[in-house]
Parts: C-alpha cells; structure tokens; sequence
C-alpha cells in the first residue's frame, strides 16, 4: 500500500496528526489514537495534550502492581485496560514503563517495575500480553537507560555496554521476545551521547536486528530533534507533530536520506493499523469487575514490612477503640502526577471501608493529625496512623531531593507512640522512603504504595485479616540515602549522569558488599508462615536445569509466597553480583497445605556479556542455586555445574601469556612450539610468583631470547590456534 502514496504522503505518516492520533492520509490510511495508559487510560475529552481525561479506571501503578509479583494477575489488568481502549476509542496504550529504579530519587519510579530487569521483565511482557489479547497495541517505553526526571530531554546517560546488557536491556528484551509487542517508544534522553531517537545502535542493531522486534517505534512526546537523522537510525514515529513534514522530503530529494528508509517507516504505520484493526471491539466495560480487580491488586501488592507481636490482622468484631489519624485515610494518595494521570471512575478511602468492615463493637475514631490526634491516641487501644509523601514531592518531570517522609509526619508518629504503644504505620508513596529513624516508633508497618481507585477498601481488607499481605518488595529500602549505590552520580551534572555503579544497583550492590540495609529486596511478611524444602536441581539438557523446591503454610492463615530463585556467583575478587534473580512464583496456599514451585534455568542465567567477545559468556564451573523468601532470606542452596559454552576466545599477538596457557588450544600449540625451540625456557621450570607476574604480558612482547620467538613465529602459533579452534 505504501507504493499508493507520494514521498510526502509517506513522510506524513511519520509524524502525528494530533496530539494523540497519527495522520489519514486520504482512503488509504486512518488515524490511530494513542492514549497514555501504564495504569489507566488517560483519554484527553477534547483531544489536546493537558486536558481532563474521561474517566475509566485507575489502576494501582506499576510500583504496586509489580510488588504483587504476580504475572497472571498483571496480565489481567493489561486485558481490562485493552477492553477499556476500546470502548474509547483507543488503539494504542502507552506502556508499559519497564525502566530499571536506579535510584529511589527518580521522580518516576512509581511508573516502574522494579530495581531489577527479571522482575521487570516478566510483570512488563505479562502487561503486554493482556493488552494486545484484545487486539489493542501496547507500547514498551522508555527505550532506554531512562531513569531519571532531571535534564530528562537532553541528558546523556554515560554506561558501558556490559551494564547496559546485564541491567538496563534484559528486561526491554525479555518483552519484545515474549510477548511482541506493538510499538516500542525511544526515550528523551542520549546513551553516551546518542540521543535515543537518532540511535541506530539501538533502534536498529539491537532491538530488530539483534531481537527480531517486528513493530513500530514511536518518540516520546517531543523527543525528536532531527527527523531525518531519527528515522536512519530506525524511528518511525515522531510524536506530537511539529510540522517537520518537509524535513524529511527535503533530506530524501537532497541525498541525505534514502527514500526506501521513508517508504519502510510508513509502511510500518501501515502494519501497525492492520493489526489494531483485528482487535475486538467493545461499547463499554464491567466499571464494577475492574473497580474489584484493582482492589485486588492492590491488595496483592501491599507489602507487610514489620508486623512485632502480631499487631495486626485487628479482629473487627472485638472490643476495640482504634483511632484512625492522617488525612491520606480520608483523601487518599493512589496515583503519581504526570502524563499517567487517571480520572478514576470511582475513589474508594480507607475511613469509610474500615467503618464498613468494623464490627458493632468496634469504635473508630478519625482526626487529621495535630494535637487532636494525640488526644484521640491516648484513648485508643490501638493507632492505625496513615503516612506518605505528598504528590508534588515525587511526579513526572522532576526528581526527589530525598528519601525522607515530611518531618511533621515523622513527629506526629512519635508524639502518638508515646501515648500509644500499638500503632501501625499505613504508607502511601510511589517511591521508597527511608524508614530507619522511624520504625522503631511503630509496632506494625504496611507498606501500601499507591493503591488505584480502589486501594482504599483494600487497606480495610487487609488491617481486618480478611486477606492475608503477600506483596514483596521490588526495590531494596536502604537505611539512608548515601547507601544507594547511584548516590554520588545521580542525577549527574554538565548535562551527563555518569552510571559509575555499573552493574551494581539495588541488592546487587547490597548484597555483594554486605551493606546493612533497612528492608532487603524480595521482602515482605504474611499473616502466615511458609516452610521450604526439598531442593532438587535436575539437570535437564546442555545448560539446562529444572529447580524445584515445596512450600508448605505452616500457619493458621491462608496465605501466599512468592518463592524467589537466585543464582550465585562466588568469586574470591567479584566480577559480578553476589547473586542475582533469576526466576520467581507466587503459590497461594491454605493452612498445612503444600506445592511445589518449579523454575526453569538455561545457560543465559548464567552468562556474562563479553564486550570483547561481544556477546553472551558462560564460563565453566560450579555455581549456587539459592531458594528463599528474599535476596537476604535464602532457605535452601544446592549447586548445579556447567561445562560452558565450550567457546573459547580468539587468540592474537596482544593476547596475554597467561590467555594463551590457559587456552585449549592455543595453550598446547605454545607448549608444543617452547619445547621444540632449544633455547627457550621451559616453563614448568619457572617459578610459579614468576611466572605468575608476567602471566599479564601480551605474547608478542616475549620476541627475544627468553622464549624464542619472533614475529613470525607468534603469526605462525595465532593462525594455527585460530585454525583448530
């Protein structure tokens, strides 16, 4: 169909006609309309950029969805999402955000994952999944190494490539892989110095060449600065228009351009519109199915941090007086500001769902905060005291100057314990905050997030034990800021934010050099407990292994694990993270009863990019595979052995001696060739520190009398070595 269009219809059609459509272009071509959406859809009334959304509903974000650990249930909202853009009028959804927390200060991370690209990976592709179950296109975003609000349009995320594969593009990868999705978006800012949307390495090599990505790459909003220069490198979308259009005639008609790169971008738009154009469509939705699916998740993504003497559940038909203190109980937080903002069809609080729940004898009390509210706690058997982050404090377009909760909070918790022992502490933030100066002022400590339209009722459901907490952390919460591995980089200055941590971010970087921290990653507590045995590791093929472990509910609750499975690598000097996740489960289990969680490892999980080989390493050895309740609560270990890859690096003059002894191959032909030479000298005769300390001499320098060889005679031992290997 494109061949039907002229060059300028074809560069029209890479760039919006709107603020959220693409362009018509006559009978051939219709608009498509985008819609903001990671967690609801934002679907302007009048069709302009900032203007009130109608409503549909709100979802909790990512940093609560992801903390369910619970991939079939993410699914499901990415499939209620999809029935709601249709019944709008709604083609594509922008999301999800799968970017990595390299820093709690990231004035976005409530639209994202997780500190790690696993956890990422799974709940993003899961998203995907559901949405375009429906038809309805989903986009992956913000492609990449976007983790950060400050200088977000122009900044230059300087990191090497092997952090970049390890970390900041598995999780990227992982969704394109599996679960195909429509478009992916090119992030604001540069990757050592290339803008995201010019970067054919990106764009190109990597996400179709290298990952077979067969969609549409659109811009983030205002993030193209050349035309021409973003769809060489593999853009095929620049979002909103700017009326650029003639830019890229103008390149092509120049020869600065290929016009077949203009033809393939609009043909993409083209592909883009035949596969929306299958999706179901729907009139309206369920609004009360997705107002209790959100309760779910919710409730499925708060995280019981501490829970001392068993604080809660509180049993709603006893004789209790409760004071319920904070505003955040009665007009609630439950999204982040920016771009994914909803307007909910319905806002559930907390103070009226835990009157609602409570029993007859049960006597709740509210206040605010102040004065008023010591009073009340004085009075009270127990204080369910709601706390959090105020929204301008973390929000789209700007970062976090701390960690800290608001001082005022901080004191009105410590005025309340002194009257009041038994307080538990109810959060509501999108981002960590710090807890360690704080919590020993509380007895209970529920981590709630931002809870969508319907977090509210999930809080009663959860503080009245009618649902057992099974969140788990996404994200370590450190004991203070300067701990955070990013601390003296993020966000960076001179228009450059330096990844200096590299690969070690999050309980990567916790656990490797044993930093205390507040509450690890992988944590979370249950009204329960589980009990994990028989650890069996079956190996299952080349590089391939099939884990199993059975839990089992030792308590008196229902309740559910997420089982957590790491590989360790142990090494006397790292070379890489202590461990790092690679698979997870959540079983849900009643009381005595038992299953079986079972995980698949292949040789990825144990690899290392090589950027000198460049690609995927596995090196051969033993290696420990861990099983437990989070990155510093490990159950069970066995070990698992690897031949690896059985690929052995090139070998060259500038290859060093020890490369060389150490190579198959090329360790026998240079034994072979110093035996053959008289005068050489013999190298099980050296002396091992020797031996040792010029094992880091590149072979060519060892031309000479020492081992006999000469220029010729290393050309001779690499083109052998590179001939049998």
């Amino acid at each position: 169909m494109t061949s039907d269009l002229s060059l300028a219809e074809q560069a029209s059609l890479t760039s919006g006609g709107t603020a959220w459509t693409t362009k018509a272009v006559r009978d051939v071509v219709r608009e498509l309309r985008l819609s903001d959406g990671p967690h609801g859809l934002r679907r302007p009334q009048d069709g302009s950029l900032l203007s009130p959304s109608v409503p549909a509903t709100c979802f909790p974000p990512a940093v609560t969805s992801g903390s369910t650990w619970d991939p079939a249930l993410v699914r499901r909202i990415g499939a209620a999402l999809a029935r709601e853009a249709s019944a709008l009028g709604v083609d594509v959804i922008l999301g999800p955000g799968i970017n990595i927390k390299r820093s709690p200060l990231c004035g976005r991370n409530f639209e994202y994952f997780s500190e790690d690209p696993h956890v990422s990976g799974v709940m993003g592709a899961a998203l995907v999944d559901g949405v375009q179950s429906l038809g309805i296109g989903a986009c992956v975003k913000h492609f990449a190494v976007n983790n950060q609000e400050t200088d977000r349009m122009r900044v230059s995320a300087d990191v090497d490539e092997r952090t970049l594969r390890e970390l900041y593009l598995p999780a990227f990868e992982r969704v394109v892989r599996e679960a195909r999705p429509y478009t992916v978006m090119a992030a604001y800012n540069r990757i050592n110095g290339v803008y995201a949307c010019e970067n054919r390495w990106l764009l190109t090599q990597v996400l179709r060449e290298e990952w077979g990505f067969d969609g549409l790459v659109m811009s983030d909003w205002g993030a193209v600065n050349d035309r021409a220069t973003s769809l060489a490198a593999g853009l095929d979308l620049q979002m909103p228009p700017n009326g650029t259009d003639r830019q890229v005639t103008a390149a092509v008609e120049e020869g600065r351009l290929d016009r077949e790169v203009v033809t393939t971008a609009a043909g993409r738009v083209l592909r883009l519109q035949e596969r929306v154009d299958q999706a179901e469509r729907f009139d309206d939705w369920d609004a009360d199915a997705h107002h209790e699916l959100a309760r779910e998740a919710a409730r499925a993504g708060a995280v019981l941090l501490k829970n001392d003497d068993g604080l809660l559940p509180l049993d709603p038909m006893a004789r209790l007086k409760v004071a319920v203190i904070g505003e955040f109980a009665r007009t609630p937080r439950y999204q982040g500001h920016g771009s994914s903002r909803v307007t909910p069809t319905r806002l559930d609080t907390a103070w009226d769902a835990l009157r609602q729940a409570a029993g007859p004898e049960l006597q709740l009390t509210f206040s605010p905060g102040g004065s008023t509210a010591v009073a009340d706690a004085a009075e009270a058997d127990v204080v369910l005291l709601f706390l959090g982050l105020p929204e301008e404090s973390e929000m789209e377009g700007q970062d976090r100057a701390d960690i800290a909760l608001p001082r005022h909070q901080v004191d009105l918790l410590r005025e309340v314990a002194a009257v009041c022992p038994r307080v538990a502490v109810v959060l509501a933030n999108g981002g960590v905050v710090s807890v360690s100066n704080w919590r020993d002022d509380a007895q209970a400590i529920l981590e709630c997030w931002l809870g969508g339209q319907a977090g509210g009722t999930a809080v009663a459901d959860l503080v009245f034990g009618a649902h057992s907490p099974s969140g788990k952390l996404t994200e370590s919460i450190p004991l203070q800021l300067q701990d955070v591995p990013s601390y003296l980089h993020f966000p960076g200055q001179d228009g450059h934010t330096v990844h200096g941590e590299g690969r070690y971010v999050g309980y990567r970087h916790y656990d490797t050099l044993d930093v205390p921290v507040a509450y690890p990653f992988g944590h979370g507590l249950s009204y329960t407990t589980f009990s994990y045995e028989g650890l069996e590791v079956e190996k299952t093929g080349e590089n391939a292994w099939t884990v199993r472990v059975t839990i089992t509910n030792t308590g008196s609750h229902p309740g559910a694990e997420v089982v957590q499975l790491y590989v360790a690598f142990d090494e006397p000097h790292p070379t890489r993270p202590r461990h790092e996740l690679r698979g997870f489960t959540k079983l849900p289990l009643q009381p005595g009863a038992s299953a079986q969680a079972e995980f698949r490892l292949t040789g990825r999980d144990l690899a290392w990019y090589s950027t000198k080989r460049g690609g995927w390493r596995i090196d051969p050895g033993t290696f420990t595979v861990e099983v437990g309740a989070s990155s510093r609560d490990i159950r069970l270990r066995a070990e698992l052995h690897t031949p690896g890859d059985g690929i052995a690096d090139e070998l060259t003059g500038a290859s060093s001696l020890g490369e060389w002894l150490g190579h198959p191959v090329g360790g026998k032909l240079l034994r072979q060739r110093l035996t053959e030479h008289p005068g050489a000298v013999k190298l099980d005769d050296v002396d091992s520190m020797v031996l040792s300390a010029v094992a880091q001499i590149p072979l060519a320098k060892f031309t000479g009398p020492i081992l006999g060889l000469t220029p010729e005679a290393i050309a001779a031992l690499v083109a052998a070595a590179q001939e049998e290997s």
